[in-house]
């Protein structure tokens, strides 16, 4: 597949059907969509009373400071080798 070609997925996540448009690989898309769906249920799971747009707004907030965390720790392990 040629990196402009763009695949079409529809995936669940937290009992709604979302259609994806990118050029990552099907199961690359569900896969992402699998761990958003996860992590939505396991804060669900410790604040039961959130609405859904709090819940999706939390873990985009959670997913983004794992993400900054694991950079940092990244940037840690690359200036460490190179040095």
């Amino acid at each position: 597949m040629n990196l402009t070609e763009k695949n079409r997925t529809t995936v669940g996540i937290y009992g709604q059907q979302y259609t994806i448009i990118g050029t990552e690989s099907t199961s690359h898309i569900r896969e992402v969509a699998s761990i958003v769906d996860a992590k939505m249920r396991e804060i669900r799971s410790n604040n039961p009373s959130l609405d859904t747009s709090k819940l999706a707004v939390l873990t985009a907030v959670n997913t983004v400071n794992e993400y900054l965390k694991l950079k940092e720790q990244y940037e840690l392990l690359i200036k460490n080798f190179n040095n």
